[in-house]
């Protein structure tokens, strides 16, 4: 029944409703667009799957909320930060140390990441696998794979680091 929903009418009758609610619960222009478009994007994905017409404005509105909820929830979880702002927890690392990092020694610093994460990370940077194609090669939810992905390259980059400030000389102040 959704699918007989003609897209350009259903963005001409509800961009300005769905842009108000948004900016109501963003309070920023670019956010509620955002917002706006990636409804249109999953009703454009999903909206075939709505049987009940007359239901179409509910659906949406409630997409848009579910939506805003879920950047709520990223923002929190991966908060946006301006580099200068967040220079002082950056491990102070001279461009030569970097530069002496080779292949072979990361991956000799991924084998020391524990063994539940080595694999996620792997697949993902040295096989170029999708999220999707890890969670299946691991028979592993989605969810999870992004998560030991994420713990597994901050464990990475905390022995790399660890191990560029060993091979630094001490700096005179």
């Amino acid at each position: 029944m959704a699918d007989r929903v003609n897209f350009e009418n259903l963005v001409a009758s509800y961009y300005g409703p769905l842009y108000q609610f948004a900016f109501s619960l963003t309070r920023d222009e670019a956010d509620s667009c955002d917002l706006v478009q990636q409804t249109f994007c999953i009703w454009a994905q999903k909206g075939h799957q709505l049987r009940d017409a007359s239901k179409v404005k509910t659906w949406l509105f409630t997409t848009l909320h579910r939506e805003f909820l879920e950047s709520r929830r990223r923002q929190t979880r991966f908060p946006h930060l301006e580099l200068d702002a967040a220079a002082v927890d950056l491990p102070v690392v001279s461009p030569v140390a970097v530069s002496r990092l080779d292949t072979a020694h990361v991956l000799e610093t991924l084998a020391q990441v524990d063994e539940i994460f080595q694999a996620p990370v792997a697949l993902f940077y040295l096989q170029d696998c999708s999220y999707n194609e890890i969670a299946e090669i691991l028979d592993t939810p989605i969810g999870t794979v992004k998560s030991r992905l994420s713990r597994g390259i901050c464990q990475l980059q905390q022995l790399l680091a660890r191990d560029i400030a060993a091979s630094q000389p001490p700096s005179h102040l």
